[in-house]
């Protein structure tokens, strides 16, 4: 079938993105769904960092790529061996595929999946190959998904079902945003009641991570960003308290379990210095392959502490997704909050600009 979607031909184009134009928006063809696979046609999808360090280059992938993994839409077609997934649900898509059956997967999301992460270093499906193609050529897949377009062909195992009543918006960001910095909190975090915790960086996973905490009612919760209206915006959305990297580390701030989701070295070192003894500092953020951090590893033996690396929130996604969307039908959490814009494909690359500059909580593209 006929498609539209937002590919990648080049990775490392100079900014303004605007101007240099690294995703076309074009006309692809579209494979049917093999046995295990879902034809979605895509009603939300967000933009993410990881869509953004594919672009700057600091996550490269194979090209051509139909980018975007964080999306939602309602199922039109299966190809058959796919329990659980009906014609007409809605679906969330999840990033990592999980097979159930390699080593990883039974560490409870501890791990990314073995076979998962191969398909998606590759660019092609969990049964292997791409259903995509442009004018006769292979068009990679992006991590599973390929969500900026207007349709998708995935693994039943890279979705999972919500409610009618999510919306796609919600359901999008439920994806990735919040699995990651939910998950950051209470998968790979093991918050335990009455802790306070410190979330460094608020961008759409930091943001996340910061109104799960808030939804648990456990201790005080803080929020830690460079940019003044992030901090606005953390104390609106009932953050005890928010404040600038160099003003936490003046006062003295300490908790004990410090979540960092801005995917940069200095961002590490900030949330390793605010981590109380005893405590534990979780990173979900991806800074580049050649970034490094200097810590003290005294501070690590003296104070007995504890550094969790955490991908995708340490999520088992057909877990983890549900138990979001009830937090949201039940009030408790405000995805909508991480919304700061609705946009459409065409907006892509100005939409790269913005998260580049660091102005944006979650873009959203409507279709």
């Amino acid at each position: 079938m006929k498609i539209t979607g937002a590919v990648l031909d080049e990775i490392g184009r100079n900014r303004p993105f605007a101007r240099s134009q690294p995703l076309t928006i074009s006309a692809l063809e579209l494979d049917a769904p093999h046995a295990g696979e879902l034809l979605v046609r895509i009603e939300a999808a967000g933009v993410c960092h990881s869509d953004l360090s594919v672009v700057d280059g600091n996550r490269p992938r194979p090209v051509p790529m139909l980018l975007g993994h964080e999306a939602s839409g309602t199922i039109e077609r299966t190809g058959g061996e796919t329990p659980g997934f009906t014609v007409g649900d809605r679906v969330v898509m999840s990033f990592l595929p999980r097979c159930g059956q390699c080593a990883a997967c039974q560490t409870d999301g501890r791990l990314p999946c073995e076979v998962g992460s191969r398909a998606n270093n590759a660019g092609v499906l969990m049964a292997g190959g791409s259903r995509l193609r442009r004018d006769g050529q292979t068009v990679h897949h992006h991590l599973g998904v390929s969500g900026f377009a207007t349709h998708a062909v995935v693994d039943h195992r890279s979705a999972v079902v919500v409610g009618r009543d999510v919306a796609p918006d919600i359901a999008a960001v439920l994806g990735c945003a919040v699995l990651t910095g939910g998950g950051a909190v209470i998968n790979a975090g093991e918050i335990q009641p009455g802790q306070d915790v410190i979330v460094v960086g608020l961008g759409g996973v930091g943001m996340a991570a910061l109104i799960t905490a808030i939804s648990l009612g456990h201790g005080r919760v803080i929020g830690i960003d460079a940019l003044q209206a992030k901090l606005d915006r953390a104390r609106e959305l009932g953050a005890d308290d928010a404040m600038t990297p160099g003003d936490a580390v003046a006062t003295g701030l300490r908790a004990p379990l410090v979540v960092e989701a801005a995917g940069h070295p200095r961002a590490f070192e900030t949330a390793f210095a605010l981590t109380a003894p005893g405590g534990r500092t979780v990173t979900v953020g991806l800074p580049a392959p050649t970034a490094t951090s200097t810590i003290t590893p005294l501070t690590i033996t003296a104070e007995a502490r504890t550094i969790v690396g955490s991908y995708l929130g340490s999520a088992v996604p057909s877990r983890d997704i549900p138990r979001y969307a009830q937090l949201w039908r039940e009030g408790r959490l405000p995805v909508e909050a991480l919304i700061s814009s609705r946009i459409a494909l065409d907006d892509i690359n100005a939409a790269m600009d913005t998260l580049a500059a660091g102005e944006a909580v979650r873009q959203v593209i409507l279709f």
